[in-house]
């Protein structure tokens, strides 16, 4: 006895061409029947049944493209889509070029911290801001460390005073808990 075939999905729905959700439809993939379309130079020709504006843009050997689909009725724009989608990338690569990420660099530093210790420190902390990163100094205390909070914050007013140059103070913590910390961004 043979087993059943599988069913197929060949037609109806799933026979549909499917577009990623991030591109234009364009010619064919345009499923609206009337379209609002606007001609290579923007002059606004009108709405249009979707068969006139196909028409048009073949005339002019040129792509039907939906530019805003949720419009009534969606607009269209008759234009070379290789040229329209080669000029969408260089405006998100010169984006992306142009964007700067800043990364926070966390250096961690005792109350007792000593001046040579303090200086390989503050020298880090001088690259990272140069780097264009923010800074973030923690002072955690431990036990009965926790008396000598304004022994901390006397250590930040120091680390302040070093690095006014190059920074600016972009956060500093509450004065209760265990643990203090303070924030630097660079100086545009």
């Amino acid at each position: 006895m043979k087993p059943f075939p599988k069913p197929s999905f060949r037609g109806g729905r799933f026979n549909r061409p499917q577009t990623p959700p991030d591109t234009h439809r364009i010619n064919e993939l345009i499923t609206a029947r009337e379209v609002r379309v606007i001609a290579p130079d923007g002059e606004q020709l009108g709405i249009l049944q979707i068969r006139d504006a196909l028409q048009k843009a073949q005339e002019l050997e040129l792509d039907l493209v939906e530019v805003s689909p949720q419009a009534k009725p969606p607009v269209c724009k008759i234009l070379d889509y290789g040229k329209f989608k080669y000029k969408e990338q260089k405006k998100e690569a010169e984006a992306r070029k142009n964007r700067s990420e800043t990364t926070l660099k966390e250096l961690r530093l005792r109350y007792r911290t000593d001046v040579g210790d303090l200086e390989v420190k503050l020298k880090q902390a001088r690259d990272f801001l140069g780097e264009g990163d923010k800074v973030k100094f923690s002072m955690r205390f431990k036990g009965r460390e926790a008396m000598y909070l304004d022994l901390g914050r006397e250590k930040f007013d120091q680390i302040i005073d070093r690095l006014k140059d190059v920074a600016t103070v972009d956060e500093r913590s509450p004065i209760s808990g265990r643990q203090i910390f303070i924030t630097f961004a660079p100086i545009k």
